[in-house]
């Protein structure tokens, strides 16, 4: 079986990636190297191992997370779908065994929210994963009066994490924002859609989704 090391190694996925966020790094974006490949990878399988689920689930979930952005090399629009024709090619070529390159490819294809949403579990954890790496650290304009609203957001963004709960069996954004950079409804103007996709997430993994922001909670 494919693992998760040998596609951190891979030479032809790590180019993908690269070269996915120098070009979104041209358009203005946020960082969606491999630090956020990294941490996706982490988060996605760290949530499904929380809920139970097999090895092998927890493994794939971790090699979605990893290779989900690689689509940007193409266009930052509908690059979840190409990605998930990229990564399809490229497992192929690896010989990962076919249904497993399918639930691969279902998560990329899905973990956008302006075209997709939980279909899976792996998809799902996907979603959370991605959707809550907020932080400072992935802005890339170093003149802060030539922030966008993205930017700034980003980098108000001083602590964030997710925690999950087995008591409650809830899944938790914790936000901590410095609103003296960006006031916390700028965070709602280009998040909303995300949050809400964590949401159904969540609910599709049997967990409630919570958002805490400045130790208050706002969903």
């Amino acid at each position: 079986m494919i693992t998760f090391d040998q596609i951190k190694s891979n030479y032809e996925i790590n180019t993908y990636i690269q070269k996915g966020n120098d070009v979104l790094g041209v358009m203005g974006y946020t960082d969606h190297g491999f630090a956020h490949a990294t941490l996706c990878a982490n988060k996605a399988s760290d949530i499904l191992e929380f809920l139970g689920y097999d090895e092998r689930t927890v493994e794939l979930a971790r090699i979605a997370g990893y290779m989900h952005d690689i689509g940007n090399c193409v266009n930052r629009k509908d690059h979840a779908q190409s990605g998930a024709l990229i990564a399809h090619d490229l497992l192929i070529r690896i010989g990962m065994d076919i249904e497993e390159i399918a639930d691969v490819i279902c998560a990329i294809g899905h973990h956008d929210e302006g075209t997709g949403g939980p279909v899976s579990p792996i998809s799902a954890a996907l979603i959370l994963a991605d959707k809550s790496d907020v932080r400072r650290s992935r802005v890339r304009q170093k003149n802060m009066s030539e922030y966008d609203i993205h930017d700034r957001v980003n980098y108000a963004v001083y602590t964030s994490g997710l925690t999950l709960d087995r008591d409650s069996m809830s899944v938790t954004l914790e936000l901590s924002i410095d609103t003296s950079i960006s006031p916390v409804m700028n965070y709602f103007e280009i998040f909303l859609s995300r949050m809400l996709m964590c949401r159904k997430a969540a609910e599709y993994l049997g967990l409630n989704f919570a958002l805490n922001i400045n130790n208050t909670r706002l969903l």
